[in-house]
């Protein structure tokens, strides 16, 4: 497996992944992953197993600790250093699943916040998933303002030691 920024022409392969992992009312528009490409193709990571795309992790880099529902709608590019590096997507296509892809390119996006000097990580998910991310270090911070899709989501923050440490100094 192989992991790169993304490309226009990975657009299809990209909307068929989203569409496998989330319903209709949370699913990424094919516009919106123009927008994300187009803006933040340094934060939009995919993962590849023999020229197919097997996975991605995307979103747009933050001022504030939490996601809001607007950055579904709306992003900006990223700044070159600082802020949070948001996540509002992350997917495995159904027969890549259970194999470490995803915990593989949330690694990558740990690496890119460190290298970025970026406060940290953050994202929403499902009560179910709250184990998934506290396994990979993210904290739970309850539950999320975000409406998105009309689910229930719960902030989950993983705070870049380095970033913590630098601000001790």
């Amino acid at each position: 497996m192989t992991l790169r920024t993304v490309h226009y022409n990975d657009l299809e392969q990209l909307l068929s992944i989203e569409n496998e992992g989330f319903s209709k009312e949370e699913a990424a528009t094919e516009q919106a992953f123009i927008e994300r490409i187009r803006l933040i193709p340094d934060t939009f990571i995919v993962a590849e197993k023999r020229g197919e795309i097997i996975g991605y992790v995307n979103g747009p880099v933050i001022h504030e600790p939490y996601i809001t529902d607007d950055l579904f709608e709306k992003i900006n590019k990223n700044p070159a250093k600082g802020g949070f590096q948001s996540i509002l997507g992350l997917a495995v296509s159904k027969e890549n699943r259970y194999q470490g892809v995803a915990r593989i390119l949330l690694e990558k996006m740990t690496e890119l916040v460190k290298v970025n000097q970026r406060e940290g990580i953050t994202l929403t998910c499902k009560q179910e998933l709250v184990p998934f991310y506290e396994k990979l270090g993210f904290s739970n911070h309850g539950v999320s303002e975000s409406q998105h899709g009309g689910f229930r989501w719960y902030n989950m923050v993983k705070i870049n030691e380095f970033a913590t440490n630098r601000h001790k100094s």
